[in-house]
Parts: C-alpha cells; structure tokens; sequence
C-alpha cells in the first residue's frame, strides 16, 4: 500500500463520515438557534429548554435522510468490497 493510496482511502472514508452525520448536526444546529433565538426574544433563560426540540429535530432528520444514508453507506462498502483484492496488493 502506498502513501498515496491510504490517504485517498482515508479521505474518502472521512467524506462519507461527514456526509453521513451532516443531516442531523445541521438539523440541530437550525433548531437550536431558532429555539436560543426564541429564548433571547421572550427572556426566558431556561438552559434545559432546548434539548427536547434538539432530540425531535435529529430524530426526524434521522427519519427523512436515512434511506439516503443508506445508500450511502452500502456504497462505500460495496466500493471496499469490490476493490478488496486491489487493497491486498
């Protein structure tokens, strides 16, 4: 194996990586803001408040983008698989 060859593989397993958490991180992300933005406008300062809206936002991007991820992942498996005698060498 070459350098080259274990860095491609590595960058490629690091794409697929954060392919596959970014649906649920920026689902957070947005509701977290809304939610802080919520708080900042009503006073309420409340740290537990956004924790709920956090779990039902990841939980729903989890069930709306998982048949994409899905596939993703059984993609970059497929390609390792497929490719295995060629990473032997």
């Amino acid at each position: 194996m070459s350098p080259d060859f274990v860095a491609g593989f590595f960058m490629e397993a690091l794409k697929t990586a954060i392919l596959l958490a970014a649906p649920m991180l920026g689902a957070g992300l947005i509701v977290g803001l809304l939610v802080s933005m919520f708080q900042a406008a009503t006073q309420i300062n409340e740290m537990t408040l956004v924790f709920i809206p956090k779990m039902l936002a990841v939980g729903a991007a989890l069930l709306v983008f998982f048949p994409w991820m899905l596939e993703l992942i059984i993609d970059f498996t497929q390609g390792v698989f497929q490719n295995l005698p060629n990473y032997a060498r």
